[in-house]
């Protein structure tokens, strides 16, 4: 349906358009929960996670969705870029949570030609976080959606990163966060890894080793699948802006885990 431009809202917001003059085709995941649709036969994201490193940060997401306890997809993607330096991270219910990062999208590209410059990332993170406020109806019906937001700042020249909750609430974080059933078991493994001056080698290892060590842990992440050949994303932002790292990268990484951690023969078995 094509929109029309020049009705009475004056704005650059694109999400505010739509619930000002269309508010046919606006997002309204509150009607689905008052519907009666189970928030639990819904496909959930599971484990992403952000910290900084030398040049910027470094987002990352496993790619398992599930259902309930049954596996509703075992190659969603998580990890999602919203303008040249910035992305959006989801975890909570998947409907919902890819919609707010495709509008999230258009909301940053809206901005940029009705302004004619890029929306600062600071006003980055609070136009995301008036998203997750209007998704508040959905999520007292049990549609969370809980996300990472994170990103190059231009004019401070460094990574920055913000997590917010179920009210629009955001947190700008100094070093890392992690969010979904997994989250806190990745949360455990940075804590022991991270390192704000790390090059970009050392910080896709702890980004693998984060996520391995949350899909050992909680059987919602799916961490690096080596037998279908699914890998976890893992984007790089900095001041060139971002780099998605390859599943090469990523295999040999965990294979170099799983070989540090395998026992010696012999060793560990009571006889």
């Amino acid at each position: 349906m094509p929109i029309r431009m020049g009705g009475r809202y004056g704005g650059s917001s694109f999400v505010e358009l739509l619930a000002a003059e269309h508010t046919q085709i606006a997002p309204d995941w509150g009607r689905l929960g008052a519907a009666g649709l189970d928030p639990e036969r819904l496909p959930h994201g599971t484990t992403v996670l952000a910290f900084k490193y030398a040049d910027g940060v470094v987002v990352a997401g496993d790619r398992l969705a599930t259902e309930g306890h049954r596996v509703a997809s075992r190659d969603i993607e998580k990890v999602l870029p919203t303008d040249d330096f910035s992305l959006i991270a989801i975890a909570g219910a998947a409907g919902p949570a890819l919609e707010m990062a495709r509008l999230m999208r258009i909301e940053l590209e809206h901005y940029e030609k009705i302004e004619g410059e890029r929306l600062e990332l600071d006003g980055k993170a609070n136009r995301l976080s008036q998203m997750v406020r209007a998704n508040l109806p959905a999520a007292m019906q049990g549609m969370v959606v809980v996300p990472l937001f994170a990103g190059y700042d231009l004019r401070r020249r460094q990574g920055r990163l913000w997590k917010f909750d179920v009210t629009g609430g955001r947190y700008e974080e100094t070093e890392y966060e992690a969010t979904g059933s997994g989250g806190l078991f990745a949360r455990e493994s940075l804590k022991k890894t991270y390192d704000p001056a790390a090059p970009r080698e050392q910080g896709l290892r702890s980004a693998v080793q984060a996520l391995t060590d949350a899909a050992d842990e909680d059987r919602a992440t799916g961490g690096v699948d080596l037998e279908r050949a699914i890998y976890p994303i893992i984007n790089f932002c900095s001041a060139a802006g971002i780099e998605r790292a390859t599943d090469e990268e990523i295999e040999r990484i965990f294979r170099e885990l799983l070989a540090s951690r395998r026992r010696p023969a012999g060793r560990g078995v009571r006889r």
